[in-house]
């Protein structure tokens, strides 16, 4: 085993081992989870290489054939995604919106793509502020939040003191030292406690997701409307009736030129709780 004095950085290395334990975790619960329910867990692409191995990375694409490295998916028998995956790990709130952002854009891009996809499910771990939860949410991600301080918690039964700011070194060296002299099983351990925080709630959504015999109803319609001019005028509603209404209106001027357009000296929409 390694020492923490031989890591340039034993704070981000403990980081990373955790992040995988977690990833390795999470990946041995939808494996066994899909297959109880007839279904198939991806964590690495489907595809060949040139030189004929199966490729590494599950690669998913959005319409204008951009790739997205995806953490895993659940397919069904045809290999048509059902629900897709993100498992994140981050210690600092500084790296939310770099990690958040790029879940909204990848998965809302993949979801206009493969229309068989019913869910986009992120599981988090570490400091997530409520912004950029709301941020997912707002893209319709379903959150799944193992907090630091359980994480902080779990691992002071392994005798690592996980709760350091950023600049404590020394307390990053011995944590790290501490880990490292763990074997692979209890280190396995770790990611498995942490997924038993969301085990339960996880479990029981991919269960009522992957049920076809749910009858499938209308829950809203969107309507995008964009003009000659670049504007954007997107409205939500409940029945099909009132979006049909609402197309055969007619009239544009009262839609794009509206006065109840939102200003710059508007306040922001409240957030979420």
């Amino acid at each position: 085993m390694r020492s923490g004095k031989h890591i340039a950085n034993p704070g981000s290395a403990l980081g990373e081992a955790i992040g995988a334990s977690l990833e390795y975790a999470v990946d041995n619960l939808l494996e066994n989870m899909a297959e109880q329910l007839g279904h198939y867990y991806l964590s690495s692409g489907v595809r060949k290489n040139k030189s004929g191995t199966r490729q590494k990375r599950l690669l998913l694409f959005d319409n204008y054939g951009n790739n997205y490295n995806i953490d895993g998916v659940i397919a069904n028998e045809l290999m048509q995604p059902i629900i897709i995956f993100e498992t994140k790990y981050i210690r600092y709130t500084k790296h939310n919106r770099d990690k958040g952002s790029w879940i909204c854009t990848a998965h809302s891009a993949i979801r206009r793509h493969y229309k068989s996809v019913r869910n986009s499910i992120a599981i988090l771990a570490g400091n997530w502020s409520k912004s950029s939860l709301a941020m997912l949410q707002s893209y319709d991600v379903t959150i799944f939040l193992i907090p630091f301080d359980k994480i902080c918690e779990l691992l002071a039964e392994y005798g690592i003191d996980f709760n350091w700011e950023e600049k404590e070194r020394e307390k990053a060296y011995n944590s790290w030292h501490t880990y490292s002299m763990l074997s692979s099983e209890r280190r396995k351990d770790i990611g498995q406690e942490m997924v038993a925080v969301v085990a339960p709630q996880l479990t029981e959504r991919i269960s009522a997701l992957l049920d076809d015999s749910i009858p499938r109803e209308i829950e809203k319609v969107s309507v995008e409307l964009t003009s000659n001019l670049g504007e954007v005028q997107f409205t939500e509603f409940n029945r099909v009736e009132n979006a049909i209404d609402f197309l055969h209106s007619g009239d544009l001027d009262s839609i794009f030129l509206s006065t109840d357009s939102v200003s710059l000296f508007d306040p922001p929409p409240a957030m979420a709780e």
